[in-house]
């Protein structure tokens, strides 16, 4: 079809470049955070989208992909129909959703925590909530934390409310559901996925809680129902606090660990020296406190944004954006420009889980930084417990995000700042402070910037699980034990051929099959951390 050919090669010429300057601009904007940056990246973004406004290029698309039998082709065509399709209303709410989300993103960036006069970064709230004793001052820094909620609340619910007045437009219920569908998922099976991982979770994750609030309860001299959320070690109780006999800590501590991350990759055959030297890995003033990896032109410009402090949290964290970062890398570069992102963000989010999980396995953590033979036994023992307790408490928060959000967009007039309680109380059985009632959602930054995502780490543990039991089978060397991946080249040889390689080539459930013989399954990760 010779003017589907012509209309690609149009449209990737136009396109191309100018999703460069989006991302390069959005980049800068989050290490400087300067309102003025971020207003550069907002008008750059909305001129890629107006793009996609085109109706006329829309019904092309539309009766193109009708009769399209080429397969790439018609993979590009299908993936422009639902990229069009999301844009077919008003420029002005595109301008306006662009403008709002990018001005909140900037209010969460420049944000900081104020306690007793002084400013504290994420790293300092992370690291008061790890060390500190002090309950008082702890729930001091916990509230500083939440109260960017209270800053972003009116600006995000606006945003959520013209996300809905887009999807209702484009005949969908609301953002969520569009949203869902627009990825290639649907919400009744994602809701259903996650009412049997509730059920196959809730148990044992009873259990281990009651076993952490014994240990937390004994720490701070209380008793266990007087637990509150800030005597957990993560502001939002998405990781696992230090209630176990192990320190990670400690083997990162005189480790430089973003060159430990370096060494493993290149271990396992894939190079990220250029990709960290590209990178911009500490902290900063006014720079984005979190951690994102980015494929700025899709032909191998990808970097990393991380505040690297040297400890166990920024070596997990080092290990999962890289993991990101290789996958964008390998993807072939023959394919089309249209064709040359991961699979679905649940699948480079497998990637990066997987990889991420290491820095708390004892087998990874002695081969790479070195254990004494004394304590060897007694980490194995304590990783293997942590890492199960940390994918339980993971699958329960991600209950309370994914809940969240459908509530969020079926009602934002509704009583949301209960509604989030009642989920935390529900599924991570945390008590709401009494008396409470901040919108302590909105600090949650993933409402703005990455919205209706999260359960994609969800989905993303569940690959990984699923992966890493073919990876087993596939590179184990000889006995029975499991296999640490170091310095082991058919891990990297494998992940290339089976998962980055095919790039956007498939819909993402022909990628899972083809990558581990069977469809996504929660059964790989049940038995892994479950069971």
């Amino acid at each position: 079809m010779t003017a589907v050919r012509e209309f690609l090669d149009a449209h990737i010429a136009r396109i191309e470049p100018l999703s460069r300057e989006v991302n390069l601009a959005y980049w800068n904007a989050t290490i400087s955070g300067r309102a003025e940056d971020f207003e550069h990246y907002a008008r750059l973004e909305v001129e890629l989208q107006r793009v996609y406004t085109n109706a006329s290029e829309f019904e092309s698309v539309k009766g193109w992909l009708a009769g399209a039998n080429d397969g790439l082709q018609a993979r590009q065509l299908e993936l422009l129909y639902r990229t069009y399709l999301r844009n077919q209303v008003d420029p002005a709410q595109i301008e306006e959703m662009t403008r709002l989300s990018s001005k909140i993103v900037q209010s969460f960036g420049t944000y900081r925590a104020r306690v007793d006069g002084n400013l504290l970064t994420g790293n300092d709230v992370r690291n008061v909530l790890k060390q500190n004793s002090d309950a008082v001052y702890r729930r001091r820094v916990w509230e500083a934390d939440k109260a960017v909620g209270g800053q972003v609340r009116d600006e995000l619910l606006q945003l959520v409310r013209l996300r809905n007045q887009v999807a209702r437009t484009l005949g969908f219920d609301d953002y969520y559901v569009m949203s869902l569908e627009l990825s290639e998922q649907r919400a009744g099976e994602l809701a259903d996925l996650f009412d049997r991982l509730d059920e196959s979770t809730r148990e044992p994750f009873t259990r281990a809680k009651a076993e952490i609030d014994a240990a937390l309860a004994q720490r701070y001299g209380i008793a266990a129902t007087d637990l509150r959320p800030w005597h957990y070690e993560d502001p939002f109780f998405q990781e696992t606090p230090r209630v176990f006999d192990v320190d990670f800590d400690r083997y990162y501590r005189d480790q430089d660990v973003v060159d430990v991350a370096r060494r493993f990759f290149e271990g396992i055959g894939l190079e990220v020296r250029d990709i960290l030297a590209r990178s911009d890995l500490y902290e900063k003033p006014g720079k984005e406190q979190h951690a994102y990896c980015l494929d700025i032109d899709r032909r191998g410009d990808v970097r990393v944004l991380a505040n690297v402090q040297h400890d166990e949290t920024w070596a997990g964290t080092m290990l999962h954006e890289l993991g990101h970062a290789v996958y964008d890398r390998y993807i072939d570069a023959g394919l089309p420009f249209l064709l040359r992102e991961h699979a679905h963000v649940f699948a480079t989010e497998a990637i990066a889980m997987l990889f991420g999980r290491l820095s708390k396995d004892a087998q990874w953590i002695d081969r790479m930084v070195g254990v004494s033979e004394p304590e060897r036994e007694h980490l194995v023992r304590e990783s293997e417990r942590n890492s199960r307790l940390s994918q339980l408490i993971f699958a329960r928060w991600c209950q309370v995000m994914v809940r969240f959000e459908r509530a969020l967009y079926a009602n934002p007039d509704g009583d949301l700042n209960r509604i989030w309680w009642d989920l935390v109380e529900r599924y991570q059985a945390v008590p709401r402070p009494e008396g409470r009632d901040e919108p302590d959602w909105a600090a949650k930054i993933h409402i703005v910037s990455a919205p209706v995502y999260y359960h994609n780490y969800m989905l993303g543990e569940l690959f990984a699980s699923q992966l890493d039991h073919s990876l087993q089978a596939h590179v184990r060397k000889a006995g029975n034990g499991r296999e640490s991946f170091v310095d082991n080249r058919a891990v990297g040889d494998f992940l290339r051929e089976k998962v980055f390689a095919a790039g956007k080539r498939w819909h993402w459930d022909a990628l899972v099959q083809h990558a581990t013989g069977e469809p996504l399954t929660p059964q790989h990760f049940v038995e892994q951390f479950v069971r």
